[in-house]
């Protein structure tokens, strides 16, 4: 992979890691926040996708250094609504997974036809956001909607 390439890729993998960072904060936080009849499953839920933010982010470090690179110690904005309803928490979440999405596509973008581990690396984290984001539009429909949540 030629050097502009391989800049090009360790900075969008680096922008990964900080945003699936931030994901394992918000979704702590969350989990912290739930109250209710169905706290239980809901704080499972966010306890899980936190974990599993920690490992999109460590498998993102693990190719910058694979390339060369310096894992980014920063860490994505961790913007909140203040609001703690189940619905307002879905939607921060829902929000927080569109923008992972765009970073997955556009590092894949980056690094078609350019390195094969990276490309397989894009498209099966792309397929974990698009399945992630097609879970939270249906936590928040009510029962029975069959149409996808619309914010």
């Amino acid at each position: 992979m030629e050097d502009t390439k391989i800049k090009a890729s360790i900075d969008g993998l680096n922008r990964i890691m900080e945003h699936e960072l931030s994901g394992v904060v918000k979704y702590t936080h969350y989990s912290l926040m739930v109250f209710g009849p169905n706290r239980i499953p809901i704080v499972s839920w966010l306890k899980k996708n936190a974990e599993e933010s920690l490992s999109h982010a460590q498998r993102a470090g693990e190719f910058v250094t694979l390339l060369g690179g310096h894992p980014s110690l920063k860490i994505g904005p961790l913007l909140e609504s203040q609001q703690h309803d189940i619905d307002d928490i879905l939607c921060e979440s829902l929000n927080h997974e569109k923008a992972a999405l765009v970073a997955y596509y556009d590092l894949l973008k980056i690094v078609k036809d350019h390195s094969v581990p990276l490309e397989d690396y894009a498209r099966e984290l792309i397929v974990d956001e698009e399945l992630h984001l097609d879970s939270v539009n249906k936590m928040l429909r009510n029962p029975g909607d069959t149409a996808a949540f619309k914010e």
